[in-house]
């Protein structure tokens, strides 16, 4: 007999549940609201008639006719009233609070004097046990009314506290899914923002390289920088700002950069991909490692006349694959505040993004080495599906 009123509300979408739950508490059934509030009446009511029924046949091991007709009229005048009052309750809902308790008491009350009434009046055309038709007198007295009021307040009761209990689950389920759609909304809005600081940092750089060979006059090399940084934003604008791609994808983004930063350094930069082809279809935020390779470029070969050597490596160890890019270049700079490294966007950016793409699930690690150079190491799990992919 529980139930819930039939609002014009939109459909709920279903959401995976961490514990096991009654059907008529799971979101799908819940889709459809009016719907969920005729199933239940009808399984209420059915299941408040049968109970009546065992009970009174386990205290009489039997189940006369008169019997089954006085369950049967409680439980038709019980289904419509309560229909009445989930149309009432549904009105109340939009009403103040102590406004809406007030109404609500009074109502119910109202309703259990009505179905109370209305069952001691059906009741009293029926013969008495044993007597036959010709002693039935119908009338409504007060001891007939009282007699039926404590199981109709008693019932009407429990599908009022059922009908709220259910209402203020679905409310507090919504509210669920709004703060998770809007969590959902702002973590992609950060991604996005982390993912759109890189452009503008690598730009510069390169346009400014490219300003340089113009005011040289060396035509070719500026033509042939532009066409590769034309590549290589052609590539990273295919992906979306949140999307995953695979680590060769990445490796490939990470070629096509050096390509342009070697036009800048040529000998001095020396690029090393040391890649495991298990590893090669794990997924990672796309443009993960670009900002460290960069820093590197910035810190290990820019102030060397020899240039360095940056080691870009990944592998797969168990379920997690585990990505490093490491340079042979000084390493931290030692200064009287102690050691220190400018990375700029760099390295605060990818945490920002491992820590919204992976939550605690992620390590990174940043050290210099002991012969000299610094370098970094991703640990995160081994995935190959997008986690940001709306499933079809």
């Amino acid at each position: 007999m529980a139930s819930l009123p039939a609002p014009a509300d939109p459909p709920v979408v279903a959401t995976k549940t961490p514990f096991w739950r009654p059907a008529f508490l799971s979101r799908p059934f819940f889709e459809d609201r009016s719907k969920a509030f005729w199933r239940l009446q009808g399984v209420g009511w059915g299941g408040y008639m049968l109970l009546r029924s065992v009970s009174v046949f386990s205290l009489a091991n039997t189940l006369p006719l008169q019997n089954f007709v006085q369950i049967l009229l409680q439980a038709i005048v019980g289904y419509c009233v309560t229909v009445l009052l989930s149309t009432l309750y549904a009105y109340y809902r939009q009403m103040p609070r102590l406004q809406e308790i007030l109404l609500t008491v009074v109502t119910l009350g109202a309703a259990t004097l009505i179905a109370a009434t209305i069952n001691a009046w059906a009741l009293s055309f029926q013969p008495p046990t044993g007597a036959s038709t010709a002693v039935v007198s119908p009338g409504v007295t007060l001891k007939s009314i009282v007699s039926q009021l404590f199981l109709t307040f008693t019932v009407l009761g429990g599908w009022t506290a059922l009908y709220f209990g259910i209402n203020f689950y679905l409310i507090v389920e919504d509210q669920n899914d709004q703060l998770e759609r809007l969590g959902t909304q702002a973590s992609s809005a950060q991604l996005a923002m982390l993912r759109y600081q890189l452009n503008p940092h690598f730009l510069f750089n390169t346009l400014n390289s490219i300003s340089t060979l113009v005011l040289l006059k060396e035509t070719e090399r500026a033509n042939a920088m532009l066409s590769r940084l034309a590549d290589f934003l052609r590539f990273t604008l295919i992906y979306e700002p949140t999307a995953h791609v695979t680590v060769a994808q990445e490796v490939q983004t990470l070629k096509l950069y050096l390509e342009i930063e070697k036009m800048r350094f040529e000998s001095r930069l020396r690029p090393v991909f040391e890649i495991d082809p298990r590893a090669e279809r794990a997924r990672l935020p796309s443009l993960l490692l670009q900002p460290l390779v960069e820093n590197a470029i910035k810190y290990a070969v820019t102030p060397s006349e020899e240039g360095a050597e940056i080691a870009v490596s990944a592998r797969l160890v168990g379920e997690r694959v585990r990505i490093a890019v490491s340079d042979t270049g000084p390493g931290l700079i030692e200064n009287k505040l102690g050691p220190s490294l400018s990375t700029g966007v760099g390295l605060a950016n990818i945490r920002d993004r491992l820590v919204q793409a992976y939550g605690p699930d992620h390590r990174f690690d940043s050290r210099s080495t002991p012969g000299g150079g610094f370098a970094v190491e991703i640990e995160i799990p081994y995935q190959l599906d997008d986690p940001n992919r709306e499933a079809a």
